[in-house]
């Protein structure tokens, strides 16, 4: 039996390729990056508990969303911070393996709101007249918190199986943070069966709630309760600026991380360490950063509130709402 050298701390390389003159105008970038992804998503959940007229189901899945872009961010973002402010690279063995479960569960758990989403637009779009009776905010509340603790079980399974392995060799993790993909590099022995046991785990939080997504919007476009609102124009437009947002925002999310998670899979097909980290940082932090504009800016009821409220007196251009 071979002896390894145990690893005890992790260095958070980043960006490979980023020189140091630039580290601290990075660090500004994501701080600044961090604070307005906060405070965005911060400013609807303060609403939300203020406002009793925002205590409806859908806004109960904005409040959803927005929290957990909160959670997400704040797990990811200060590491990287230190990291480029004050070159403090280094991240603790079981600190490490605790941020790459919050940065999976994170991710499971926005699959799982936007597919509550989407099924929340079905009803309320198809069913217009049954929408109050079938979607109730005591029966939102309860979907939001199985989501929140279903999440767990994605990453759970993952990191079972990191418990049996051993991490030995280099200790350097070419990503913004600690994830499966990155992990699994590191660790010693056989590695196929971690890497695929982590891919299948992965396509199966992302694929079962994106196949129920697409299947809802589709049912929304050909679904002949539309016709009645697709009599009037200003109802088309409503219903396809509905699915249009949200659909660019879903492909957003999706498309890249199954880019990015199926490569090390697909033969002769590479992606460089600073292409992968761009394209996992995208992915990762402009969802959270534009999700307070796209679905709680352009709606009624909350350009209304700040409008009608002094200190949120400021030109915001809204389009016309989704809801």
């Amino acid at each position: 039996m071979l002896n390894y050298t145990e690893v005890s701390t992790f260095i958070i390389v980043g960006f490979p390729g980023l020189q140091l003159e630039y580290f601290h105008m990075v660090a500004w970038f994501l701080f600044i990056l961090y604070v307005t992804i906060v405070m965005g998503n911060l400013v609807l959940v303060v609403m939300f508990a203020l406002e009793h007229s925002l205590q409806k189901p859908m806004y109960i899945i904005m409040v959803s969303l927005a929290l957990s872009d909160i959670g997400f961010t704040t797990v990811a973002l200060p590491k990287l911070i230190a990291r480029y402010w004050w070159n403090d690279a280094s991240i603790g063995f079981y600190t490490c393996h605790f941020q790459r479960h919050m940065i999976h569960y994170f991710g499971s758990l926005n699959s799982l709101i936007m597919l509550t989403m989407s099924v929340d637009r079905y009803l309320a779009v198809s069913f217009p007249l049954r929408y109050p009776m079938l979607m109730t905010a005591p029966t939102m509340t309860i979907l939001t918190v199985f989501s929140w603790l279903v999440a767990h079980i994605f990453p759970g399974v993952t990191s079972i199986n990191f418990i049996q392995i051993s991490f030995c060799g280099s200790n350097q993790i070419i990503q913004a943070f600690c994830d499966t993909l990155s992990l699994a590099a590191l660790a010693c022995g056989e590695k196929s069966y971690l890497s695929m046991a982590s891919y299948a785990t992965a396509m199966f939080i992302l694929l079962v709630p994106l196949i129920f997504v697409i299947s809802s919007y589709f049912c929304i476009i050909i679904s002949n309760d539309l016709t009645v609102i697709c009599c009037s124009p200003q109802g088309r437009r409503k219903t396809l600026s509905t699915c249009a947002t949200q659909g660019c925002i879903i492909s957003i999310y999706y498309i890249p991380r199954f880019f990015v998670y199926s490569v090390p899979h697909i033969p002769n097909m590479k992606m460089t360490p600073d292409s992968q980290i761009a394209t996992t940082f995208f992915y990762s932090f402009f969802p959270p950063l534009i999700n307070p504009f796209v679905y709680c800016l352009r709606t009624k009821e909350i350009k209304a509130i700040l409008i009608s409220t002094p200190s949120f007196h400021l030109s915001l251009t809204c389009t016309a709402p989704p809801d």
